[in-house]
């Protein structure tokens, strides 16, 4: 119980300074290009983070859907289709811990 709010406690923090390097970056990155090109106001480190927003809100996440998702779950599931039913409910009691009770198997 303590390594798992340990665990989630890092994840938080991490999420936070990496945040916080981004808006920064972000920032600089406006403050020097944007005034020059454009003639542009510089901008704060809110300002910069709402930018950050914004950008997502608009056009998504900063990261590929679907693909690499789909392809992760293709290969889990032919993983999952090779182990013998011991590997299976060694691998669901595993699992157990982590992700609350396990699901039914899928029907193939």
């Amino acid at each position: 119980m303590k390594s798992r709010i340990a665990r989630v406690i890092k994840i938080m923090l991490f999420a936070v300074i990496a945040f916080v390097v981004f808006g920064f970056a972000v920032m600089a990155l406006w403050n020097w290009l944007m005034p020059a090109l454009f003639g542009l106001r510089h901008i704060g480190f809110w300002q910069a983070l709402g930018l950050v927003i914004l950008c997502k809100i608009l056009f998504g996440s900063f990261h590929s859907h679907g693909g690499g998702h789909m392809h992760w779950r293709r290969r889990m599931r032919e993983r999952w289709e090779r182990m013998t039913p011991e590997e299976r409910e060694k691998f669901r009691e595993g699992m157990r811990g982590w992700c609350g009770p396990a699901k039914p198997e899928p029907r193939v």
